[in-house]
């Protein structure tokens, strides 16, 4: 089962690439780093640990 790769911070819409630092709880709800940083890295949705996103190969 791969990660869905949501397009945009859930808290302040930036545009968020495969490729861009996020973060990301177990539900896979997604946070750019700064957001992720003024929330304490726990997540909002389920209160669950906020932890960087891993990237996928540039293919």
């Amino acid at each position: 089962m791969a990660l869905e790769y949501k397009s945009s911070c859930e808290k302040c819409t930036v545009s968020l690439n495969m490729h861009s630092e996020a973060c990301i709880c177990s539900y896979e709800c997604t946070f750019c780093e700064m957001c992720a940083t003024e929330m304490a890295n726990v997540c909002p949705n389920c209160q669950g640990e906020l932890v960087k996103r891993p990237k996928r190969n540039k293919d």
